[in-house]
């Protein structure tokens, strides 16, 4: 918050700032949103935003003062800069006080879910962002079900939880490397349980599975592998996998 707060303050210079409205002209709210409208097509975010801004606050009573206020999110979102980020976030949350039951309502709720995601680290990093696009696409989900923008909300819902799975399963990894195998299949399973569909869990059965062979727990080991095997039919695991099966089932006993 103390973020958003000095954001706002850089720019209060500019909030309160009129555009050039010609002398006379009978919708002067129309024709400062359709100014902003074009500075933002032409990515002048900050002229674009004067424009938007002074709808928002100098035309209360404005059919578009509710687009307006979604267009200076939208500017914030186009920056893409880490402050830009944090001040779509308060514009989107900011419209979903003010028009909670306006028809534009899921696109603000996805996009407040958007300004988090595109502040998602990599898997090594702090997940706090990944955490909050979570619970904001949560909440698009639960409240616009049927939603034409449920397509989208639903691609970056995987987006998001495949980046918490990544880094969770990252964290199993290197206990495999180390051999820790108990650690190792705590986290793997984990990420099985709390998500099914992650995207890499070919990779999640094969060190689970490979983590339960090594610790001699080979009937365990079994329903992994062939759960690779079925349910991928690419993946880099699975030459050794076919390997695992074949010896497991007794068809390579042999070399066992």
């Amino acid at each position: 918050m103390p973020a958003i707060a000095l954001a706002l303050a850089l720019i209060s210079g500019c909030a309160g700032k009129e555009g050039p409205v010609p002398p006379g002209t009978a919708e002067a709210d129309k024709f400062l949103f359709d100014k902003g409208t074009e500075a933002a097509k032409d990515k002048k975010w900050v002229n674009a935003r004067e424009y938007f801004r002074n709808v928002v606050d100098n035309y209360p009573q404005s059919p578009y003062r509710p687009d307006a206020k979604l267009a200076l999110g939208d500017t914030y979102l186009g920056e893409h800069s880490t402050e830009s980020l944090l001040l779509a976030a308060n514009e989107f949350r900011e419209f979903l006080t003010f028009y909670p039951t306006h028809a534009r309502a899921d696109y603000a709720q996805l996009n407040l879910a958007r300004s988090f995601t595109e502040q998602m680290l990599a898997p090594e990093r702090d997940q706090s962002s990944t955490k909050d696009a979570v619970k904001e696409i949560e909440v698009f989900l639960q409240r616009f079900p049927n939603s034409s923008l449920m397509p989208e909300a639903r691609k970056l819902e995987r987006e998001a939880k495949d980046r918490l799975s990544e880094a969770n399963y990252k964290v199993g990894f290197y206990y495999f490397r180390a051999k820790w195998y108990p650690g190792a299949i705590d986290r793997f399973k984990d990420v099985l349980s709390t998500d099914p569909a992650f995207t890499n869990r070919d990779a999640v059965y094969y060190h689970l599975a490979e983590s339960l062979y090594r610790t001699d727990k080979k009937a365990e080991a079994l329903p992994y592998y062939e759960r690779l095997l079925r349910e991928f039919e690419k993946s880099q695991y699975l030459e050794e996998t076919q390997k695992r099966v074949a010896e497991l089932k007794g068809g390579d006993s042999a070399r066992k």
